[in-house]
């Protein structure tokens, strides 16, 4: 931990995450779109003075360990190094209890595994045959295999876990939790046999699993099987060669996605380095927010079939949600592959002439349906209608809804009527799963933001406690958070938010750190600020008042003894509610 202090001390927040997200400056904090959930208004903010950050959309919110940790989906100590390194500290993790992580233990098996592979394959007669079909079938040249370290796994189905147990000296459950064996019997086995393999690097550089394809078009089983869940590889959460295409893919500020491996490394050959392939049958919401943060637009060159075109419509949601501008790519072949080594100049051309994706969907649907029938109207724009109400910018929908009124030769006005017909059932579901917020909680954090974020808390919280005598918090830490002020204020003669954050409990700084960032009203002066944190205290006064009427009339339903106690408890509401309608 003193590590993680030493960086914690040496790295700006804002500097830093503003490398991943925009940052726009808001008073004396930084305001963005929150990477975590869907959002339009920015609700992200960080904090230059206390080094934090705090989404009030999602609540999530941290230091830079936590942004880092929950950005890339890493442990702690992957973080740290990867801040430790940024900060120029050497972070050592010998004898520490993060020497012994398991996803290190993964990656480093996974790292030892690709070069066992890739040694089998150039290097070893096991591999011949993969070797020759690579190079003479598939045009592969030494360069490309070492780039994208192509492997083989041999016919026998123990090897590498005989390499990694005898020679490496790492447990079968080791390999097991790898995803490397599995266990028949007594017998550890090779999860890939007699495969070509494809190392899956993630885009810090991990080898996170692999992808095997079947030698020849005889061989037994799935063409392609891929490294199965573990605890660094998800199938739905990664493309092959990202690490190889970020920088590119940064420099052009677009992404090109294709379905296989071959795909990407024939793109690759003709100096078309911003691709990358899927590893599935269409493109999810962990990948789409992966793509975010390396470009603003993904072009879709998956093959025409029917598959294609349908993971094509199933990747939409996710890319929109994200913000991405989306095309396709038309290849001139089944697949980008073969389009390329057929003609790399017209495979080229095409990636030039990429169509918007809902142009590109128009144009097909109109063109294979009778748009001058009424079925094949409605054939086309129940397809149709479902991609473009997807659409997040409102101007744009309107442009591709008059394009399909052009299209079918029908109104605008009616299409935008089935739209909303369409769309109504999802809204309602929307509508139905919002949470109403409790007031008092809002209050309760609201004061907390007023007293923590004014020039002198400790006044603010006195006069607040004057008021709040004997009140129970809803949100036991604002409670907690604020039963500290006088303590830590009599400890520290130089008493400040600093010295209050450092001493907190830890359990009491997620909400600490969400009312610091709390963005407040604009107040003339401080003297403002003072008389809404006493009229927000008499508010939540009347609240604890009207609790305590409740709970004696239910303790004395049938006495009247305490009814001197409810009225004074009655009149003292009174009195408050006259207060704040006066003020």
């Amino acid at each position: 931990m003193d590590q993680a202090s030493r960086v914690r001390e040496k790295i700006d927040i804002v500097g830093f995450i503003s490398e991943y997200l925009p940052l726009k400056k808001m008073g004396r904090n930084f305001t963005t779109i929150c990477p975590f959930h869907s959002e339009n208004t920015p609700s992200f903010v960080v904090s230059p003075e206390r080094q934090i950050w705090h989404c009030f959309g999602c609540g999530k919110g941290g230091d830079a360990f936590t942004f880092l940790m929950e950005y890339e989906n890493l442990e702690f100590i992957e973080a740290l190094r990867i801040l430790g390194k940024k900060a120029g500290i050497e972070i050592k993790t010998y004898g520490t209890p993060f020497s012994s992580s398991k996803k290190e233990l993964i990656y480093s098996l996974n790292k030892l595994a690709a070069e066992y592979y890739n040694f089998v394959l150039t290097k070893h007669s096991a591999g011949k045959e993969a070797l020759e079909y690579l190079v003479k079938h598939r045009k592969l040249t030494d360069k490309l295999i070492k780039t994208f370290n192509i492997g083989f796994a041999p016919f026998r189905g123990e090897d590498l876990s005989n390499y990694l147990i005898n020679k490496k000296k790492f447990s079968k459950n080791d390999l097991i939790e790898a995803g490397l064996s599995f266990q028949r019997e007594n017998r550890v086995i090779d999860f890939f046999r007699g495969r070509i393999i494809f190392p899956l690097i993630d885009h810090r550089g991990n080898v996170a699993g692999f992808s095997g394809r079947t030698l020849t078009e005889k061989d037994f089983g799935p063409k392609y099987i891929n490294t199965k869940d573990t605890l660094v590889y998800h199938k739905g959460g990664m493309f092959f060669g990202l690490n190889l295409a970020k920088d590119e893919i940064k420099k052009q500020g677009s992404t090109i996605v294709m379905e296989g491996e071959f795909d990407v490394i024939s793109a690759y050959k003709e100096g078309i380095t911003n691709v990358v392939a899927l590893k599935g049958t269409a493109l999810t919401e962990p990948q789409a927010l992966l793509l975010s943060r390396f470009a603003p637009k993904t072009a879709l060159c998956l093959d025409q079939d029917s598959a294609g075109i349908l993971a094509m419509k199933r990747s939409i949601p996710f890319l929109e949600k994200r913000g991405l501008m989306v095309s396709v790519i038309v290849p001139s072949g089944k697949d980008p592959d073969e389009a390329i080594k057929k003609n790399p100049s017209a495979f080229k051309k095409a990636i030039k002439n990429d169509i918007e994706i809902y142009d590109f969907f128009i144009s097909k649907l109109t063109s294979e349906n009778d748009i001058n029938s009424a079925s094949g109207k409605k054939a086309v724009t129940d397809e149709l209608l479902p991609l473009i109400s997807m659409i997040q910018n409102e101007i744009v929908k309107e442009h591709y809804l008059k394009k399909l009124s052009r299209e079918v030769n029908t109104s605008y006005e009616s299409l935008l009527r089935q739209l909303d017909r369409k769309t109504e059932g999802k809204n309602e579901k929307v509508f139905q799963k919002l949470k109403k917020l409790d007031r008092r909680e809002m209050l309760e954090e609201y004061l907390l933001a007023l007293i923590i974020q004014s020039k002198n808390p400790k006044d603010e919280y006195l006069k607040s406690k004057e008021i709040l005598i004997n009140y129970e918090f809803l949100v036991p830490s604002i409670g907690k958070i604020l039963s500290e002020f006088l303590i830590l204020s009599k400890k520290f003669k130089q008493f400040d938010i600093k010295n209050l954050s450092k001493n907190l409990a830890k359990e009491l700084l997620p909400v600490f750190d969400k009312c610091f960032l709390m963005l407040l009203p604009k107040f003339e002066n401080a003297e403002k600020v003072s008389e809404e944190a006493i009229k927000v205290s008499k508010e939540l006064r009347v609240f604890f008042l009207k609790n305590r009427i409740r709970e004696i009339s239910e303790t004395f339903k049938n006495t009247k003894k305490n009814d001197w106690e409810i009225k004074k408890l009655r009149e003292e509401i009174s009195a408050i509610v006259s207060q704040i309608a006066s003020a």
